[in-house]
């Protein structure tokens, strides 16, 4: 669509970095003083915020774990690492990078801050309840740690029964009681989501006028309300047979330890999906806006997300193909599975014919939403192999598993959130960053995660089993890589750290909408101020006689967003 442009004026330097510091000192970053008014804050952006620094220490603890098991993992005897605390790390790693980072990552940090000026809200629809759900993350983190300090977990992060309800030795208990509270946290801000979404959109903004990522945060939301209730009961059971030996899972005390593996997949393999849901969003809205076109079948892609949500409950039994399930539930299984692969491959097909003959900027959130697709989609294929009964018999438990599920979680989430990082870092921070090293920082990331996890691939197709800390001499070459690549990837995870922290003091200033963006986010100043939204300021979306839809969107597309009547009385408010 394009815009009629009646007058052009002249902008006089100096007066737009005056007019941009002044806009910077109004901001959320300055309103108020002291830290009291950080921690007692109800203001959406400041809790996004507070996520974003709890998250981001989890992310680095979670690595250092990583990168001290790929450090021992370099020769194939016993090393420096005693086997019980090998099995502490790999379960520590695991805990802190599912339930403290990736789970919480996108939807707290991002989800937050940008939920309510996509839909053109003043705020959340229940902000106390928000603080509340920092809160009981903080506490359920705090708790996690405390168990770790004071000897972890050794059962691995899925505290399989009935080792983690009976036999095993460490401070199980501490830690599930961490993770079970942390949930409740998800279930505040899934339900703070679903109610804003619902309720407090702007006059116009109808379903299909939402951007998609709004209807990624939907559907993570329906899983975090719906599924995690069920993870929570499951590690109170674990709870209350450790202690009390009641005979839950315990075969000894008339359990089933199957009905565990039930019970938890049937929550943890949606919660995959609250991982990767929100970060498919922030992909879309990365295509739309570095390919200057809307996305290629709006409908599809937005379905598809509440399709995947709705499918992820229907799959969780394909981890148990090796557990004593019958063959007919596991043809089911099998089945299911392969459909929940569709909506995704509808993803990516519509991201692809988006960029098909588009106007691609090659910008460095461009070059994650493009390293999300290419390392999300090997991740998918090789998911309908451990569909596939037959073959997931051979690589269950092996390294295949491993490189599987980091494709997808950190190939697809974290490259997700790295390149959502950047594309809003000027809107959250009002700072430019240096472009040059964020480049260079996104192709070590890329080039060092295939060197991490491809040849694990290999590692688990030739029958090296997970989680065991000595292997034999004949894999120690794919190790070695295997290693080599974990430590370009760390340096390629802490480069951003670095320029990011110097543009908050030395960037320049972000104007309103450094990307020449279509969003309501981007009309605001950068960073934004206080409230998001008031009544008096509150975005309309109808206009008499015409569509105010803008840029290079039409009336279907991702977001409505700058309101571009020819006259101001042709607003309706």
């Amino acid at each position: 669509m394009n815009l009629d442009v009646e007058h052009t004026v002249a902008v006089d330097p100096a007066r737009a970095e005056a007019e941009l510091a002044l806009a910077a000192d109004r901001s959320y970053l300055r309103a108020g003083g002291g830290l009291r008014s950080w921690l007692l804050t109800t203001d959406h952006k400041r809790i996004a915020i507070m996520f974003f620094v709890v998250t981001l220490f989890a992310l680095m603890l979670g690595g250092t774990f990583a990168m001290l098991l790929r450090t021992k993992l370099l020769t194939p005897g016993p090393g420096f690492i005693e086997p019980i605390t090998y099995n502490r790390l790999f379960t520590l790693h695991g805990v802190v990078m599912v339930f403290m980072f990736m789970i919480p990552a996108i939807p707290a940090v991002f989800g937050n801050f940008f939920l309510p000026m996509m839909v053109g809200a003043k705020d959340l629809a229940f902000p106390r309840l928000n603080l509340a759900s920092f809160y009981v993350y903080l506490a359920g983190a705090a708790l996690t740690l405390w168990g770790m300090i004071h000897g972890g977990a050794d059962t691995g992060w899925t505290f399989y029964t009935p080792y983690s309800s009976t036999y095993a030795n460490t401070n199980v208990i501490l830690m599930a009681v961490g993770v079970f509270i942390s949930g409740f946290s998800s279930i505040l801000t899934g339900l703070n989501f679903i109610v804003t979404i619902h309720r407090m959109r702007a006059p116009g903004m109808t379903w299909f006028r939402m951007p998609l990522f709004m209807w990624s945060m939907y559907a993570t939301s329906l899983i975090m309300v719906l599924g995690t209730p069920v993870i929570a009961i499951t590690i109170l059971l674990v709870g209350v047979e450790r202690i009390f030996h009641f005979g839950f899972f315990d075969p000894r005390l008339g359990g089933d330890p199957v009905l565990f593996q039930h019970l938890f997949w049937f929550y943890s393999h949606p919660a995959v999906y609250i991982m990767i849901l929100p970060a498919m969003g922030v992909v879309s809205e990365l295509v739309a806006a570095f390919c200057r076109k809307q996305v290629f079948g709006y409908k599809f892609v937005a379905f598809a997300s509440v399709a995947i949500a709705v499918l992820g409950f229907l799959v969780w039994g394909h981890h148990m193909f090796v557990a004593g399930i019958s063959v007919y539930s596991a043809l089911i299984f099998s089945i299911l599975s392969f459909l929940v692969a569709v909506p995704s491959a509808v993803k990516v097909f519509n991201w692809t014919a988006t960029m098909y003959k588009g106007s691609v900027s090659w910008q460095t959130p461009m070059l994650y939403a493009i390293g999300f697709i290419g390392l999300f989609t090997i991740g998918g294929l090789t998911g309908l192999f451990l569909a596939a009964v037959g073959l997931d018999v051979h690589v269950t438990d092996t390294y295949f598993i491993i490189a599987h599920f980091h494709y997808i979680m950190v190939g697809g989430a974290l490259m997700g959130y790295l390149g959502g990082l950047h594309y809003w870092w000027p809107k959250i921070s009002g700072r430019l960053y240096n472009e040059f090293l964020a480049k260079i920082s996104a192709a070590i990331i890329f080039l060092g995660f295939n060197l991490t996890f491809f040849p694990q691939f290999i590692l688990g197709y030739l029958g090296m089993p997970r989680r065991y800390h000595a292997y034999p001499p004949e894999f120690q070459v794919l190790n070695v890589l295997s290693s080599a690549g974990a430590s370009i990837l760390g340096v390629g995870y802490l480069i951003p750290m670095i320029y990011l922290m110097w543009s908050l003091r030395y960037g320049k200033l972000a104007g309103s909408n450094p990307w020449g963006a279509v969003g309501l986010e981007w009309t605001t100043t950068s960073p934004p101020t206080r409230g998001s939204c008031s009544r008096r300021n509150r975005p309309a979306f109808r206009c008499r006689g015409h569509d105010i839809l803008s840029a290079f969107h039409c009336s279907r597309i991702r977001s409505t967003v700058l309101c571009q009547c020819r006259r101001p009385d042709d607003l309706q408010w």
